[in-house]
């Protein structure tokens, strides 16, 4: 379970606030509560069922982070991810770039160590379902996508930045959209603050933890349908 922190400001139908809990515990970016028991939420997402999504992730009981952060910029590019599935008629991680490259076109900084071009570490789709319970039982049964939502994996359990987003659309073929992203950034500002240390004796600041298995979810989907898993071929094949 994690906490669950929001820093989104105030905004016309959008909630504010924190991931709060109800015995189970979850944190936004505007505060933190330090209970793992119940306590009152406020989520993180751009409609009601992406919100309810970002509580059923931070208060599962399988979730091995401890806090999770809402970031106003993710869940912008989730909503533009759905919207974009939507007219398009599909579900798919490579519109307008890979994943990591999306991330990074909006001006946020990935780990040095995270993939490029064809690379995904930072973002979880899915198509055709109603409500947020079921998509989240649908992420789950996929071994990949339950392994990044839950952070299984000890390369997942750094990241802290979460964005959500659903669209819906009855003229399109799925009907129903849910684009997540979540992902570690880097603050390049503040590190370079940091950096101005004075004192004269520091020589050097290790930032990034390097892993010894650094997964890529690649391309699968989630769909009513069931689950659609697509790897990308090397430039050689």
């Amino acid at each position: 379970m994690a906490k669950l922190l929001n820093f989104i400001p105030k905004q016309k139908g959008r909630s504010r606030g924190l991931f709060r809990q109800r015995c189970i515990l979850f944190t936004s970016l505007t505060y933190v509560f330090s209970s793992l028991c119940l306590a009152d939420q406020t989520t993180c997402g751009n409609t009601e069922q992406a919100r309810e999504l970002s509580l059923l992730i931070a208060n599962d009981k399988g979730q091995q982070r401890s806090v999770l952060k809402c970031n106003p910029t993710l869940v912008m590019l989730a909503e533009t991810k759905a919207k974009d599935m939507a007219e398009r008629g599909l579900v798919s991680h490579f519109l307008g770039g890979s994943p990591n490259t999306r991330i990074r076109n909006a001006g946020l900084t990935l780990p040095e160590y995270y993939g490029d071009a064809m690379s995904n570490q930072v973002e979880a789709l899915a198509g055709g379902y109603i409500t947020a319970d079921d998509v989240w039982y649908a992420l789950k049964t996929s071994t990949s996508h339950r392994q990044h939502l839950l952070a299984e994996l000890p390369f997942y359990q750094e990241q802290d930045q979460i964005g959500i987003a659903f669209y819906k659309d009855y003229s399109t073929p799925h009907v129903e959209y849910w684009a997540i992203y979540l992902t570690k950034l880097i603050d390049t500002e503040t590190s370079n603050n940091d950096l101005k240390d004075d004192t004269a004796t520091t020589l050097l600041i290790k930032r990034q933890k390097k892993f010894d298995h650094v997964p890529d979810k690649g391309l699968g989907i989630v769909t009513e349908s069931g689950e659609i898993i697509l790897q990308p071929k090397k430039p050689d094949e």
